[in-house]
């Protein structure tokens, strides 16, 4: 049995990292106001960001779909990991060496499962790479120097080399700890006869990295005619590789893919390095599969889905590259961003043309891309015999649905008028009834529920900050009326307790668990009671803060209050402060003083003229106390 891991050991990791490190390995983030950040959520598709982080707390929470929590929920929860090996993952980056309780450490025995193959990636990763020096890898150095790769591009990609005979990684990584099992399960080995033999043998390889750089898998090439293999055999699935989840290079082009907010789609691995050393840094390319919904959500995470950004597909001049082009075109809709073709010249790839006419050439192709709509109608239309009648109307037929699909409405009539020019119809009756088509058919199309995250009307209207497409979050908790005037003052007043304890200190702590009318603003009040107050605010306040919560929902509460910017544009100050605790004040107050006038009348019908009395005195305190709260401000607290 694992031992359990050092309560201490635990809290260093969790303050070791910054959350928005940990996060931005994942999404891109922009300012969202008051020192926080936001993104597209990686847990449910949406089109404007509503995931927030909070690096001062260590916090993050999605207003749309309510996750939230700390760095190691986030990388529990994106990666689908154990809570163990979240900890033992965010200490290796760390440098910090854990300890475990209970009978100790032993590695090989102790760490969680995807820990283990990751590690067993991390070494065979370097074994390849040693390889690749080896008199036997020499046929591999020559075929990357006749693409134009010396040994500087090959270190920068970790390329390396298989060694041809049954065994060699297997015996290695046997000699590192790992068992049969470990091993198998990875996909770095398969059964033999005898027993596990390497799955990789004689071939030139490329390590595949997900978005956090760790190795998960191979991309391995064939150098000899006598390998009876396929060309390129990748990695099978695994619990750390899916290949529809994974795009080779998104680990080098991720800060370029957001900073520019373009990413280059290319075919091969060769291809990715091609372009990385002719500057297009922003290269990627799928494994072994096409390009699908799983690489889209990747993207559109780094992309932050807005119309100003783009995909540029390239693709070979022959048949099959058009083919993969149009069914990259079948996936333009699930995108926001602007999509483009670039068909690369005499059939040649990125890699080819970088051998054949210099870097520039790569660039320049990236350049001359043409949108993809375009190309797909120039390939629909170049199908039909557009001499005959028969021919441009089927053309027509078939390309009108395309341009149904634009959605910005100007350029989608230009491409309906478009559309008249390529297919050679010169009666305005008929160009007018193909401009009506395709309107008919946007109308139809926008009726229909969206299946994705829909690109927005117009650019213009992405600026606005239009609606998402996004189902509503289903709610938890008791339902709230954030219309109410007061418990929006209430919910401002919680923020700056957990994110600006300074300000409200020490007034806010005088304030009852009653004082707030929201069932779940009353449990958060009572949890930073229970932590020591804003007054015992410190490095650990927040996590105080969070232990305390009863249930799940209220920890959701907390932390989503820890992120939300506050409703202020200036900073926030002892005045803003001292605003939201006397508004806070005076609803209860005023709150208090109609319970008492109604407890006054009660008493004056029954007869009790006297407890009356009593009432509409401690009232007349009240009102006074709240005259002041009105003239003075926080002052009168």
């Amino acid at each position: 049995m694992a031992g359990r891991i050092n309560d201490d050991d635990v809290r260093a990791v969790r303050e070791a990292i910054p959350i928005d490190a940990v996060v931005s390995e994942y999404l891109q983030l922009r300012n969202a106001g008051g020192g926080n950040l936001k993104g597209l959520c990686p847990f449910h598709d949406e089109k404007s960001p509503s995931f927030h982080v909070s690096p001062a707390k260590g916090l993050y929470h999605c207003f749309g779909c309510q996750e939230g929590g700390d760095t190691v929920d986030f990388i529990m929860k994106v990666d689908h990991l154990s809570f163990a090996e979240t900890i033992e993952r965010l200490a290796s980056q760390a440098g910090i060496t854990l300890r475990y309780e209970e009978g100790g450490y032993t590695p090989g025995r102790q760490q969680g499962e995807r820990t283990r193959l990751v590690e067993a990636h991390r070494i065979a990763a370097q074994f390849y790479v040693e390889q690749l020096d080896s008199p036997e890898a020499e046929i591999g150095r020559k075929f990357l120097a006749e693409r134009g790769f010396d040994q500087a591009a090959a270190q920068h990609f970790g390329v390396g080399y298989s060694p041809a005979g049954w065994d060699h990684l297997t015996r290695y990584l046997r000699g590192r700890g790992f068992s049969d099992k470990e091993l198998t399960l990875s996909g770095l080995s398969q059964e033999g006869r005898r027993g596990p033999i390497d799955r990789f043998r004689g071939r030139l390889m490329w390590p595949i990295r997900d978005i956090a750089g760790e190795v998960v898998g191979f991309g391995a090439r064939k150098l000899r005619e006598d390998d009876n293999g396929p060309k390129y055999l990748n990695t099978p699935e695994t619990p750390l590789y899916r290949k529809s989840q994974v795009l080779y290079g998104i680990d080098l082009s991720k800060k370029e893919i957001a900073k520019t907010n373009r990413a280059v789609v290319v075919e091969g691995y060769t291809d990715v390095m091609a372009c990385h050393l002719a500057g297009v840094t922003t290269a990627i390319a799928t494994c072994g599969t096409s390009f699908g919904e799983g690489h889209i959500k990747i993207l559109r995470r780094l992309l932050m889905d807005n119309s100003g950004s783009e995909v540029v597909f390239t693709f070979d001049g022959d048949a099959a590259g058009q083919k993969a082009a149009l069914r990259a075109f079948e996936d333009d809709q699930k995108f926001a961003a602007e999509t483009s073709i670039a068909i690369t010249p005499g059939g040649m790839d990125p890699c080819e043309l970088r051998l054949a006419e210099g870097d520039a050439a790569v660039a320049g192709l990236v350049e001359s891309r043409t949108p993809l709509f375009a190309f797909a109608l120039r390939s629909i239309v170049s199908r039909y015999n557009l001499d005959t009648e028969e021919g441009r109307i089927a053309a027509v037929d078939e390309a009108v649905t395309v341009v149904a699909a634009i959605k910005d409405t100007s350029l989608r009539d230009r491409y309906a008028i478009r559309l008249v020019g390529m297919v050679g119809i010169t009666s305005q009756a008929e160009e007018q009834s193909i401009i009506r088509r395709v309107r008919g058919l946007a109308r139809s199309r926008a009726g229909r529920a969206p299946q994705g995250p829909a690109r927005t009307e117009t650019r213009a209207a992405a600026g606005r900050g239009a609606p998402t497409t996004a189902a509503p979050p289903v709610p938890r908790g008791p339902a709230l009326n954030l219309r109410s005037p007061s418990r929006l003052v209430e919910r401002e007043l919680l923020k700056l307790a957990l994110q600006r304890p300074d300000l409200v200190a020490p007034a806010f702590d005088a304030y009852g668990v009653d004082e707030f009318t929201a069932p779940p603003y009353a449990a958060v009040r009572q949890c930073i009671q229970d932590a020591g107050g804003v007054s015992a605010a410190d490095a650990g306040y927040t996590a105080r803060v969070l232990e305390a919560a009863a249930d799940d929902s209220v920890r959701t509460m907390i932390t989503e209050l820890t992120v939300e910017s506050l409703r202020t544009r200036r900073d926030p100050d002892v005045a803003y402060a001292g605003e939201q605790l006397v508004r806070v004040r005076i609803a209860a107050v005023d709150a208090r003083i109609a319970d008492l006038e109604g407890a006054a009348r009660r008493c004056e019908a029954q007869g009790d003229h006297e407890g009356a009395a009593d009432v509409h005195k401690e009232a007349w305190v009240l009102q006074q106390y709240a005259r002041s709260l009105r003239e003075r401000g926080s002052a009168a607290l």
